[in-house]
């Protein structure tokens, strides 16, 4: 009789313990889902269009006439706007917006003045961690590459990396799909308004 109420008592135990395990799981997947943007959907995608058209037309609109600053400021314009579309729930979308903040309370940084007799040529600096880098294995080196090439993600664990490059390659899919959209709208409306302009022969 003992026998079956310790196994009766420890069946309850082993079950709830299942079901708070089933809980926290469900509860992972929710929030891990609640972080992540669906942007392989339109409405994603307009809301992208309508707020990069506001962007570029800011960029268009500064003084710079300069091509590689402008192209610069468009390529920036476009980042922060996914960034911006993310609303901050990734690690790459908040690294993005901070770095566009340090960015803009920076300090210009001033020239020094070089000396007439200095002219030698810079010896490359080889530091311990690139000599490091060479003895790691390949997989970890791709893994450190990857979190290189996600932002936010340089010091992170594989699992993270993951799980930020997938999201921000979705968005930088996203990116991609509403940028051509927009430059073949334009490419249509100046090719129309270049030919109702052109005179008739």
């Amino acid at each position: 009789m003992a026998s079956s109420v310790l196994s009766n008592s420890d069946r309850m135990r082993e079950s709830s313990r299942k079901q708070k395990k089933k809980k926290n799981h469900g509860n992972r997947d929710r929030h891990q889902n609640q972080n992540h943007i669906n942007w392989k959907s339109q409405a994603q995608k307009e809301i992208y269009s309508s707020k990069l058209v506001r962007a570029l037309n800011q960029v268009r609109l500064s003084p710079s006439n300069e091509a590689p600053r402008r192209g610069r400021a468009v390529r920036e314009a476009a980042d922060r706007i996914l960034a911006v579309a993310a609303k901050g729930r990734t690690r790459w979308s908040r690294a993005i917006l901070t770095n566009r903040l340090k960015l803009k309370f920076r300090k210009p940084k001033k020239q020094r003045a070089s000396t007439a007799g200095n002219n030698r040529p810079k010896k490359p600096r080889v530091s311990v961690l690139r000599l490091k880098g060479k003895t790691l294995p390949a997989v970890q080196r791709k893994v450190r590459v990857l979190g290189r090439l996600v932002p936010g993600c340089r010091k992170e664990p594989l699992p993270v990396i993951l799980e930020e490059a997938t999201d921000y390659i979705a968005a930088l899919e996203m990116q991609v799909r509403a940028m051509s959209a927009l430059a073949e709208l334009l490419s249509a409306s100046t090719s129309v308004a270049g030919s109702s302009s052109a005179p008739p022969s």
